[in-house]
């Protein structure tokens, strides 16, 4: 019986992916397997020895210790893309919100007094103060062309936009996806300097935190809009007040609040929408549940953010998995461990992912405990597990 600790509300789509006759799930567990977690800090958190997996259900993993659970041979698995047609729409919300004033006009029209007449009057005089623009003819900007930023930049082209798109670490996979029409930009300076509304969509790392800051949004034009709806510290928030208040910047629109935004013209923060809404949560957790207990059924890996994808069918016979630092000569450790005790070795996987590598090993007959002890005293060797035969 697999045990699952939960550190937030899961949605139920995802946790009806666990059979009720191999999974215990719960908030308050002892000895977790895995943990499936949104947005609870784990910072800090004692990690359980028995902890194998931790599932995030969305995209980023800021509030994870990553780099102390990899130390460990701990993967942890995210669901990229799951809430990405969430943040698509809203980021189109942006771009409208922005493009026709509309939060100003919502508040001017709501707070218009007198009789019907009056009002009547008032939104004729007023008016004429949030006039906007079109999105057709319009240049957007995509920083960032991962399952988020591809179908942004998509759906601007279908609605008339003339697309720019800049990610020197685009995939295979999300190049084919993206339409033809959208345009390269060779660096965030060039794709700033062509648009008038500039989206960003990457992870807040060292080299992304205050992406946008002064310098850069003295490239953009004065009627331009930034929009962030990836995550806070990406743009630096004093500095896009500043350009608005100067009037070299038109607006911003983000899905991060802060006491710098409060109170200030043409800001439009939003209190984290992006992938609030019930299909995005039931897609995130759906995702991360398959991925988890693929992990801990059968060793595979996919979507890890730490660890290289290894997927391997199963055959009969009895399958080890091995995380370990990427050193050389590991295979062949492994490989001589189980020679010693006459195992024959039916297939194996192994791949490496910057600092870390993970093999998976099927072998004809049972593994004897004394075999995973050796593995495990192996320099590098950071966590050795037999996967319960199928």
């Amino acid at each position: 019986m697999y045990k699952i600790l939960t550190l937030n509300n899961i949605s139920l789509s995802g946790l009806e992916r666990f059979p009720l006759d191999r999974y215990e799930i719960a908030s308050e567990i002892q000895h977790p397997d895995a943990v499936l977690v949104r947005s609870f800090k784990m910072h800090g958190m004692e990690i359980p020895n028995t902890l194998k997996a931790v599932g995030r259900a969305g995209a980023g993993v800021n509030n994870i210790p990553v780099a102390e659970l990899s130390k460990r041979g701990i993967p942890v698995f995210n669901a990229p893309g799951a809430n990405a047609n969430a943040v698509k729409e809203l980021v189109v919300a942006g771009m409208l919100l922005a493009a026709r004033n509309l939060c100003g006009a919502w508040d001017f029209a709501r707070n218009l007094e007198g009789d019907d007449a009056s009002i009547s009057k008032k939104t004729e005089e007023g008016k004429k103060r949030f006039a906007g623009f079109e999105l057709p003819g319009r240049t957007l900007g995509v920083i960032g062309l991962g399952a988020i930023g591809v179908r942004v930049a998509n759906v601007a082209v279908d609605l008339g936009m003339k697309v720019f798109g800049y990610d020197p670490l685009i995939t295979v996979k999300h190049a084919w996806q993206l339409s033809s029409r959208v345009q390269q930009a060779l660096s965030v300076e060039d794709v700033l300097g062509r648009s008038d509304f500039i989206t960003v969509h990457v992870p807040l790392t060292d080299e992304t935190r205050n992406l946008l800051n002064a310098n850069r949004l003295r490239l953009m034009r004065r009627t331009g809009v930034v929009l962030n709806f990836a995550r806070e510290g990406i743009v630096d928030d004093l500095a896009v007040c500043e350009a608005i208040r100067t009037n070299r910047l038109w607006a911003y629109v983000c899905d991060f609040p802060s006491n710098a935004l409060k109170g200030q013209d043409r800001v439009i923060a939003l209190p984290h929408l992006g992938a609030s809404t019930a299909e995005a949560e039931d897609n995130c957790a759906s995702m991360v549940a398959d991925q988890v207990r693929d992990y801990l059924e059968h060793g595979n890996i996919v979507n890890a953010v730490n660890f290289p994808e290894v997927v391997m069918p199963r055959v009969q016979g009895f399958r080890l998995g091995v995380a370990n630092a990427n050193v050389p000569n590991m295979v062949a450790q492994i490989s001589s461990a189980l020679a010693k005790v006459g195992l024959n070795i039916l297939d194996m996987v192994n791949k490496s992912r910057d600092d870390l590598a993970y093999t998976l090993v099927d072998v004809a007959t049972e593994i004897p405990d004394s075999v995973v002890a050796e593995i495990s005293a192996i320099s590098g060797v950071l966590a050795v597990r037999i996967i319960p035969s199928i």
